[in-house]
């Protein structure tokens, strides 16, 4: 499966569910987690792959630095663990 598909599903899924789920973007910089979810006051940064892959270098970096400023990131490469991330 690619990672379009496994991110459609999760969103859809996610939305139906009440949450608010935002494409992500940096301007001027690289390596932002690819969605935002937003449910009851809990903040989620989703970097979805395919199944297997890893994220790049400035990936992994940019996520330690959001979680050491407490944000919830994850790198889903299925769509069970991406809907199992926001039960």
């Amino acid at each position: 499966m690619i990672e379009s598909e496994i991110e459609n599903a999760v969103c859809e899924r996610a939305q139906a569910n009440g949450w608010l789920v935002r494409k992500f973007k940096y301007i001027g910089r690289r390596a932002a987690a690819d969605r935002l979810f937003i449910r009851g006051g809990r903040v989620v940064f989703i970097e979805f792959k395919q199944k297997g892959k890893l994220p790049r270098p400035g990936q992994d970096r940019e996520h330690l630095r959001l979680k050491a400023h407490g944000a919830e990131v994850h790198v889903i490469d299925n769509i069970e663990d991406g809907l199992e991330v926001l039960r």
